[in-house]
């Protein structure tokens, strides 16, 4: 059987690492999307003020099953 899948590109947070902002992006997606395959994490950075680290952040494509 044949499959399609859709990728989208996702921007996750956290105060604390880049694991947990993606895995943030991934676990919030889950909640609202169905069969998600694949997680990618294409890019990191960080917001910065006054010289401290506020949040990470990671940019994350995800697929799942297109669904007709």
């Amino acid at each position: 059987m044949e499959s399609t899948y859709k990728i989208i590109e996702l921007i996750g947070t956290s105060p604390t690492s880049w694991e947990e902002a993606a895995k943030s992006a991934v676990e919030t997606a889950a909640k609202s999307l169905k069969d998600l395959r694949i997680a990618e994490i294409v890019e990191f950075d960080m917001k910065v003020e006054d010289g401290k680290v506020l949040a990470y952040r990671a940019k994350v494509k995800v697929s799942f099953k297109y669904q007709v």
